[in-house]
């Protein structure tokens, strides 16, 4: 393989191994905040047991999570220096105020909350959490205004004496920032991980409300794990529901920037008006004869358009999308470039996504069914269902950012034409991914490296398995008295590990 392809591979490996841990992170932080708080307001020590559990979980993560994100920044100047040289001023940018604000908030009071607890009164130590939850999100804001950019780059000019693409000033940034397309991902990440970090908090409840109940332990599966399970469970589906809104919208969204993207995801191979779902893709391309549809008319069409039928429901194809595109750019890129990312990829990331996805709303609902009233989950083949199915919005979460970077491709920067631009295809922000690759490095340097990240990554993904297992097992202790652990009034009280 070429360098080309190594970087690419390097970089895919190393995304997916960091973001199967990011969701969780985002999503499991304001869920422990919340918990927190309500002993805060209640009094109830529960809550305040049940947040040191979850709190455990999250710092696992959230350490494993900076270890596996630091080698991402160093790729875009190590294997992808053209990329850096060409949109660094504003991919830059966000990732600068996420480093700066973001992450040096949530990484100072999460040392408060750590080492806080007993040092100073409740009421702070809650907040700090708050302020971590708070500095895990708007980081999660600035990383996807980043990645944002390269899906739709609003906010930026080509410079013609430079060569380069850099932010048009102030407003610039924020049109970013704050971008239709950025927000649209932000909200749908965060309705994602929320599900992660339901699915987690349920899955693990469960699991310790069925082995109370075979040790002869009602008490405790009633009194703890049963209000955890409800609360992950009524996380998880309204999550759930949220994300499957903020997906439809941000779907069409793309369908109008990104429409390569979305004809591939979608299985539209020719312009069809009526379109039904198309259901599977037996070939690896995207051709009208490789393609089964659901019998239901015109639903693939209401899905994008709001119509099922007339000449509103039209969907342009993949054909006619690699015409455009062709005769767009044949100029400055000639007329062998394949517009159209790999569409057995696309296709399949879209639905294992979604499937998953739903899956879960529909375990939401059935675990909230059993544990209505006094009920109580009893059977230990439900409870491996449940732990099972902490993986689903883990794995639909990895689909989706799958989807998002292969979807983009032959682009690393896809060209913003749909937006109102009257600029031409040589003034528009763009860049294929093979002008982004550094020029200097040679495949070996790039194997040697994508071979160690690999095998670090491995490592690291082995430890993060055994240590959440590990605690989770652990359980919580019912008789520990975790309240008198804030009686921050004693002076000798020695700066710990709280947690």
């Amino acid at each position: 393989m070429d360098v080309l392809d190594l970087a690419r591979w390097q970089f895919g490996i190393t995304t997916v191994y960091h973001f199967i841990l990011v969701p969780l992170t985002i999503g499991l932080s304001p869920l422990v905040a919340y918990l927190q708080t309500k002993w805060l307001r209640t009094g109830d020590t529960k809550w305040l047991k049940l947040s040191e559990f979850f709190g455990k979980i999250l710092l696992i993560n959230f350490a494993l999570g900076i270890a596996t994100g630091i080698v991402q920044e160093f790729q875009f100047g190590m294997t992808w220096s053209e990329y850096s040289r060409y949109v660094g001023d504003i991919f830059g940018a966000p990732l600068a105020f996420e480093a700066l604000l973001a992450f040096f908030l949530e990484s100072v009071f999460l040392g408060v909350w750590i080492f806080g607890r007993g040092r100073i009164s409740p009421k702070a130590h809650t907040i700090s959490i708050w302020l971590v939850a708070l500095g895990t999100n708007i980081s999660a804001l600035f990383i996807l205004a980043a990645n944002s950019f390269m899906q739709n780059p609003v906010g930026a000019v080509v410079n013609p004496e430079t060569g380069r693409a850099e932010l048009d000033g102030m407003g610039g940034f924020l049109e970013v920032v704050f971008s239709t397309t950025t927000l649209y991902a932000f909200a749908h990440t965060i309705a994602a991980s929320l599900m992660v970090a339901g699915a987690m908090i349920a899955g693990v409840s469960i699991w310790w409300i069925v082995r109370n109940v075979q040790r002869a332990n009602e008490a405790e599966a009633r009194e703890l794990w049963k209000p955890a399970a409800q609360f992950g469970l009524k996380v998880l589906a309204v999550a759930g529901i949220l994300a499957v809104t903020t997906g439809h919208f941000m779907g069409q969204h793309m369908y109008e920037t990104q429409p390569s993207k979305m004809v591939a995801a979608m299985g539209i191979a020719q312009n069809e008006e009526n379109a039904p779902l198309a259901l599977l893709l037996t070939g690896t391309e995207l051709k009208q004869e490789n393609i089964i549809t659901l019998p239901i008319p015109g639903l693939e069409s209401f899905m994008v358009t709001n119509h099922f039928s007339g000449p509103e429901s039209m969907l342009m194809g993949a054909k006619e999308v690699q015409e455009q595109y062709t005769e767009m750019f044949s100029d400055e890129y000639g007329t062998d470039v394949n517009y159209i990312p790999n569409p057995f990829i696309a296709f399949y990331s879209f639905r294992i996504m979604m499937a998953l996805g739903f899956a879960s709303i529909a375990l939401a609902a059935a675990g909230l069914w059993m544990l209505r009233g006094d009920g109580l989950i009893r059977s230990g083949g439900v409870a491996k269902l449940f732990v099972w199915s902490i993986t689903f919005p883990f794995i639909a979460s990895t689909f989706g950012w799958i989807l998002t970077e292969m979807g983009r491709q032959p682009w690393v920067v896809y060209p913003n034409m749909h937006d109102g631009m009257t600029a031409t295809p040589a003034e528009m922000v763009k860049q294929l991914t093979n002008f982004g690759v550094s020029q200097n490095v040679v495949p070996a340097e790039v194997f040697i490296s994508l071979t160690i990240f690999t095998l670090l990554y491995a490592a690291l993904g082995v430890v993060w398995f055994i240590l959440i297992k590990r605690y989770v097992r652990e359980g919580v202790n019912p008789t520990k008295d975790v309240a008198h652990q804030f009686d921050h009034t004693n002076a000798d009280v020695k700066l710990s590990f709280a947690y």
